[in-house]
């Protein structure tokens, strides 16, 4: 099972960036779609993005369409968020999670599709 290690993160102004990283441990990432997910306080949990197994395919939730860029490194078994023009309404806690099924494509948004999941890191950005 592969086991996922976030860092980045951090407090913000608006119209700031970060870069969001995501670790993961095994020999069979590069087989997996990954995702990212976030979670507001009392809110539920969110879909941002989800990127193919190899990298070759991408898409995002509307609300950071064109503001977030979702990538991979199968090399170095990372992948990334980039978070660009972050906005008060970004402020979250922001997981990265492996789709279940490995050689799928993209993966779906349902949280409930992704097996393993990444120990969170806060994003604040203050206006």
């Amino acid at each position: 099972q592969v086991q996922l290690v976030q860092s980045g993160g951090g407090s913000v102004q608006a119209g700031g960036s970060l870069t969001l990283s995501c670790a993961a441990s095994g020999r069979a990432f590069a087989s997996y779609g990954m995702a990212w997910f976030r979670q507001a306080p009392g809110k539920e949990r969110e879909f941002v993005a989800a990127i193919s197994w190899g990298g070759g395919r991408t898409y995002y939730s509307d609300s950071v369409k064109g503001r977030f860029t979702i990538s991979r490194n199968n090399a170095k078994n990372t992948v990334y968020l980039q978070v660009n023009s972050l906005k008060p309404e970004d402020t979250a806690v922001y997981y990265c999670a492996v789709d279940k099924i490995p050689w799928a494509g993209v993966p779906g948004r349902d949280s409930a599709d992704f097996g393993s999941w990444g120990q969170g890191t806060q994003v604040t950005v203050s206006s």
